[in-house]
This record gives C-alpha cells, structure tokens and sequence, in this order.
C-alpha cells in the first residue's frame, strides 16, 4: 500500500513536510537568474528544442541565457524603468519566452496574453494593468487606445546581439509576472505574482513531475500558454533539463511519432490531447517515463486507457492561476483510482464550509490552499492581498481518510434539478464507458419554463434513448441520471479542454428550435 503524502487531521486540513527553503538572500532575489542558473552549469547542452517531424530548432542554455538578458537589455533601452508593466503581444514562437524572462531579468513584469485575443478583449485587460510597453508582432489585435509612443515591434534577432542588462536583484516579494484568469467568473481577472513563486514550484517537481536534469519534457502546448511557459519551460529550465515544444507545423495526429522521435521522457498535455492520440496509431514510447494532465479533469478510463496503451501513467494535478498546481499524483505515489492526488509535499490545504470552516474527511466543501503558501498570487489587480488563514479555491472536493482528494467540480457549475445539489463531474464520470460515446458533457436545461433537468450531450453515433437510460439507472441516483439525451458533432471546449457549459446551453436552445 502505497502512503499519502499529506494525513488528514482534525479540522480537513494536511500535515505536510516542511516548505521549500528560502532563497539564500531573500533581499537580492531574481525569478529569471533563478531559473536559468542550473543551465550555466552547462552552457552548451540542449535547453529548448522546437521540433518538427525531420528535425529541430535547438536553443543551448548559453544562447538562451544571452537572449533572455540581451531582450532584458532592449527593453531598457526603450525607456521602461524596473517595476514598469510590459503587455506582450506575441505569437507561438521561442520569442514569448525569451522576452518574458527577459522583462523579469530587467526588473520589469511581463503580461501574458493570448495571440487569439480580439481587440475589445485586449483592450479591456490593458486597461487593467497599464503597462508602459507594448511589445508585439504582426497582425496580433493591440489595445484600441494605444498610444503609439507605448507600442514597440518585436524583432528577437536584435536580442541576441543587444547590449545584456543586469540581473535586476531586490525582494523576493516584489511583483514579477502578472497572468489573467480564464474567467470563470465572467470577467478575467489581473493575478499578480510575486519573483517568490518560482521557490514554491520547486514543490511541484517532487510532488507531481518527477522532473530531473536528464529529462527531456515535451508540452503539447503553445509558447503563449501559461501551463505551456510555468510545465513546459520555466520547470525544465530550473531543473536543468531539455525542454521540447512541437513546432506549429506539428499536427496532433503526429504528436505521438515526434514523441518518440525526439526521446520525450516526460509529456506533458490536457486530456483534450491525450484522447486524441489514442484515437489513432499510437507508436511505442520506450524512453517516457510517464505523462502530466492538467487543465481540465482527468477521466478514470482515459488514464487507464493511455497505460494500457503507452505501458506508462498519467499523473493529474489541480491547480489555478492563483498558485498554479498544489494537488497532484506523482510516480513515487500514484493518485488512488477516482481521486486526483495529494496534496504536493509542502503544501497546507483544508476543505471548506459554506461559512468558512474546515471540514473533516469525507464531506464535501470548497478546497481552499494556506494564503501563507508562497506560490500564492500577491493578489488581484486592485484587489487587498489574500487575508486569513485559507484562500478558497472555488472547486468542490472531499478529502478521504487516506489524505487523497476527490474532485467534484466547480462550486458555481454544480446542478440544481429539484433542488437537489448535483455535480457535473461526478455524472460525466459515471457515464464516461457509455458504449459508443467518444466524449460527453452534461448541464442543467430548462425544457419549460420553470422545470430544470439534466441533459447529457454527447458525441459519437446515435443512441438509443431507453439504452442510455438504463445505462444510466445502473450507475446513477435516478435524480442524477439525464433526462436528455442530444448528440453533438463535438463537446464545446476551451484552449485548456475544460468544458463551456455556457456553450452546450446554446447547443440545447438550437436543438429545441
């Protein structure tokens, strides 16, 4: 038997092991110089490979290092003072990275954005964080009341030959980055985060990635996406490993050959990606040691499936933009089948009441993580810091005797037919082997007015409406189980594959047109 990493104790909450150490000189602290130290250990070994199907763009930790600090150095020049807020505005190449690290190596905090922005989205968030600079490229959507003295050109050949700036070195607590929320609430928020934070992912390499200096860790992700720079990038750098990033040529159905073509050891996705690698010829994979999900819920039978497959496992982790993730499986201490994981060692979590209380194991509450945790957000923009003891997440869980954590979904996306509590996960997981079905999603519907129901949509061929009922009588509470059942070409889902409930309202309101 396998031990938890965390045990529960009186109140919900999780003895851990002891926190990551400070840095040496908290005063004199750079999140950039941070990351990138391991590699001048080694100058000349891989540190970014962006690869293709015949081969690879390879970036050695000397020639990264010296872009990130020549980038650093030409924002600077264009006037931007330490402190100053830089948008970024760029697309999916090694140019998002370098200028991010180079903005934080100069004192200054990056904004990461999305490319697929549209102007009034963009607008809205500059707005928010005023930066001094915006860096951009080409036919990406720019704020519609920029002024032009604000707005500067990318061109990343200039950084590797620019004048280096100096590791800009102060408090550890200070302002490095700033990322939006992926608006959950309605509205994205500005989440502030502070050069500490990349201390606290130390707590992720053990407790979720396994990650060592010999891995070579392929995201399936975009340079532009902030799971894609935190896993994909900033880990592997601080670990001294190879990172590996398929070029946009790359398509998903190639995936799995340049997996194996380039020796991924690591692979790191959403379960988006993960079910459709297994649609198709998937090769054998002798040099992964197992894979990463986040960003979304990971199914029971698509873990079971890619192991069966791979001959390796998937290890889930919870997380947000807030603190990135904080509850995982690992390979030293697999998640227990229907259970996301532990809590990281290190971390301190609790599950929550309505009214703020910790609750025992078993019940089912708001996870919340300890606002003394320093991968916390220093806050959102505009916004007091976090204040108590806990930060509530918003996901639904409970946490069992052994320690592991039970995710039932969103606390604002739960189901309310009859006025009986329901959560969508734990439905979509009950019908997940619904013969037939390739993938599926539910939500509450209002069929008339006053009379709110559960539908399942699903894709795949039709189905027999009396064989789904019963396929759902077997495993579901009869006020659980669907009361609809509507085939769609494809579940509406985000970049990070979670599903757009909003969306699957707008496909039943089309079906009863």
């Amino acid at each position: 038997m396998i031990a938890p990493l965390a045990r529960p104790i009186p109140g919900g909450m999780c003895a851990t092991a002891p926190s990551a150490p400070p840095p040496p000189d908290p005063a004199r602290f750079n999140l950039a110089r941070h990351v990138l130290a391991a590699g001048a250990a080694t100058p000349d070994k891989v540190a970014l490979a962006v690869l293709t199907l015949t081969g690879a763009e390879r970036w050695s930790y000397a020639r990264l290092t010296r872009a990130v600090l020549g980038a650093g150095g030409w924002l600077l020049a264009q006037g931007a003072q330490p402190g100053a807020r830089v948008l970024i505005r760029l697309g999916n190449s090694p140019a998002y990275p370098v200028l991010y690290l180079g903005a934080i190596a100069a004192g200054l905090v990056p904004v990461a954005t999305s490319p697929l922005l549209t102007g009034p989205e963009i607008t809205r968030m500059a707005r928010t964080v005023a930066p001094r600079l915006v860096v951009a490229e080409n036919g990406i959507a720019l704020p519609e009341d920029l002024p032009p003295d604000r707005l500067r050109r990318a061109d990343p050949r200039i950084w590797e030959s620019h004048p280096p700036c100096d590791w800009h070195m102060d408090a550890a607590g200070r302002e490095a980055f700033v990322v939006f929320t992926s608006g959950t609430t309605g509205t994205p928020l500005a989440v502030r985060h502070a050069h500490r934070s990349v201390l606290a992912r130390a707590m992720m390499h053990r407790g979720w990635q396994d990650l060592t200096a010999s891995d070579r860790l392929l995201h399936s992700g975009a340079f532009n996406w902030t799971y894609t720079m935190g896993v994909g990038l900033i880990d592997p750098w601080t670990a001294g490993a190879t990172a590996l990033i398929a070029a946009p040529s790359v398509s998903l159905d190639h995936l799995g050959l340049v997996l194996r073509r380039h020796d991924a050891t690591i692979f790191a996705s959403v379960p988006t990606v993960f079910r459709r690698l297994l649609r198709g010829e998937m090769p054998a994979l002798p040099r992964l040691r197992h894979a990463l999900s986040a960003g979304e819920a990971l199914p029971a039978a698509l873990r079971a499936e890619w192991a069966a497959r791979t001959g390796t496992d998937i290890h889930e982790a919870l997380g947000m933009s807030e603190i990135s993730t904080f509850v995982s499986g690992a390979p030293a201490r697999p998640a227990p089948p229907g259970t996301t994981g532990t809590p990281q060692p290190g971390r301190r979590v609790a599950v929550l009441s309505p009214e703020g209380k910790p609750l025992p194991p078993g019940e089912i509450g708001i996870l919340a993580v300890s606002t003394a945790d320093p991968g916390l957000m220093l806050s959102y923009e505009g916004h007091a810091p976090p204040e108590g003891p806990w930060f509530p997440t918003g996901d639904l869980v409970h946490q069992d005797h052994g320690g592991a954590i039970h995710y039932h979904g969103r606390a604002d996306e739960m189901m309310n037919p009859g006025g009986v509590r329901v959560s969508p996960r734990e439905v979509e997981q009950a019908l997940a082997d619904l013969p037939g079905v390739t993938d599926l999603a539910v939500t509450e519907v209002e069929p008339a007015p006053g009379t709110r129901i559960i539908a399942c949509f699903y894709a795949g061929p039709d189905l027999e409406e009396s064989t789904a009922d019963a396929f759902a009588a077997e495993r579901l509470a009869r006020y659980k189980a669907p009361r609809a059942w509507i085939r769609v070409e494809e579940i509406p889902r985000g970049p990070t594959g979670k599903i757009r409930r909003g969306a699957l309202l707008d496909l039943y309101r089309k079906a009863q047109a």
